[in-house]
């Protein structure tokens, strides 16, 4: 496929249809003889995907896969921070897909091995890094047959399991991925003292900790508020505690860091809304810390369902959005109003809220309909 993708008419083609609709252009015949239009769509579909999600591959002579695995890749930016975990001299992903995450994790090391089990997938990443320039050992095997012949200790292992059953239905407990981790675990200890796992941002935090032996940190990482993944780091050195990690990148938010376990012993005071109010990032709220993070904060909160804090003087470095705002009865609330509307712990969804009170969306001003202890209640930004 490779070959023939790269011939320098067939990407003129490419190029000068990136902004052309998709659909149409796979019901007409393809200019050229011996590639498909199927084939040429998908190097457009690749194109418009890179451009949002790992911009570094749009250079010339780049090839893309089909779709599954444009969605199944990690972003530039999450593969970025994943980056500045480790490093080391040798350097293994046993799954590597379409090698966005190999391509950053690897560059802290000098010795570097992908492996995977598609071929044409394996054969398009190869012709990807040598444009690139960085070169790698490419084996294409399942990860099974990879681990029973392999006989190297390497300093990190990457896996990103498959999320998806035979009916390609997405799964995200352990011992339902490919490969089944709960399996493999001792023996990609004994292959490396340092594993690190891509796991589904569904995946239950207690669920994880209490079926995984070895692990020693568990990063929650969003994207723009958006959880996109779970990352373990297993080691083979038991560790006293697990450090967590939230983050959300693409915004100035601290990363918010704890020990696992913290949460059980931490304790919140209520309190009716004051000047202030804060609602965490995502990737805390997935984290489920709602006490921890008043108790660091010194922040009150607002009802134990809510996960809204308050406070009368502002914290600054929250990491989640702040508002100043003060209690409305919703007689005040003028119709055609527009509002940006926020629901927490309320019997109304936002859309239902907008047609209850004929307001219209957008703007810069805020309406958070949420209960206190004491009762439903109305926010209104100052």
């Amino acid at each position: 496929m490779g070959n023939k993708l790269l011939n320098k008419e067939i990407q003129n083609y490419i190029n000068a249809n990136l902004k052309t609709d998709l659909h149409s252009l796979l019901l007409k015949k393809s200019p050229f003889p011996k590639v498909s239009m199927h084939e040429i769509v998908q190097q457009i579909k690749g194109k418009q995907v890179a451009e949002r999600k790992f911009p570094f591959l749009l250079k010339e002579g780049i090839l893309f896969p089909p779709q599954l695995n444009l969605e199944q890749s990690s972003s530039e930016k999450t593969a970025l921070y994943k980056s500045e975990m480790l490093k080391g001299n040798k350097f293994i992903d046993l799954t590597s897909g379409f090698g966005i995450d190999a391509f950053y994790l690897s560059q802290n090391f000098d010795d570097i091995t992908l492996v995977e089990q598609n071929t044409e997938l394996l054969n398009i990443v190869e012709n990807n890094w040598c444009i690139l320039g960085r070169k790698a050992k490419f084996i294409n095997l399942k990860l099974e047959d990879f681990l029973n012949g392999n006989q190297e200790h390497f300093d990190v292992i990457y896996l990103d399991p498959a999320r998806r059953d035979e009916q390609k239905n997405k799964v995200f407990l352990l011992e339902d991925l490919s490969p089944d981790i709960l399996e493999i675990h001792e023996k990609l200890l004994s292959v490396s003292s340092q594993v690190i796992i891509k796991l589904s941002p569904l995946i239950d935090l207690k669920y994880l900790v209490s079926v995984l032996p070895g692990i020693s940190r568990i990063d929650v990482i969003a994207l723009k508020n958006d959880v996109k993944e779970v990352v373990v780091l297993l080691s083979s050195e038991n560790a006293d505690k697990i450090i967590c990690n939230c983050v959300n990148l693409d915004s100035s938010e601290p990363v918010f860091s704890f020990t696992f376990g913290e949460e059980e012993t931490a304790e919140s005071e209520y309190s009716e809304p004051e000047n202030y109010i804060y609602i965490p990032n995502h990737s805390i709220l997935k984290a489920g810390v709602f006490n921890l993070i008043s108790q660091k904060f010194a922040l009150k909160k607002l009802h134990p369902n809510s996960h809204l804090y308050t406070s009368s003087e502002k914290i600054e470095n929250f990491p989640g959005r702040t508002f100043e705002m003060e209690s409305v009865d919703s007689k005040s609330i003028k119709k055609k109003g527009q509002f940006n509307i926020i629901a927490k712990n309320y019997p109304l969804k936002p859309e239902e809220i907008k047609k209850k009170y004929g307001l219209k969306d957008g703007g810069d001003q805020y309406l958070i309909f949420t209960q206190s202890k004491k009762g439903k209640i109305i926010l209104k930004s100052v």
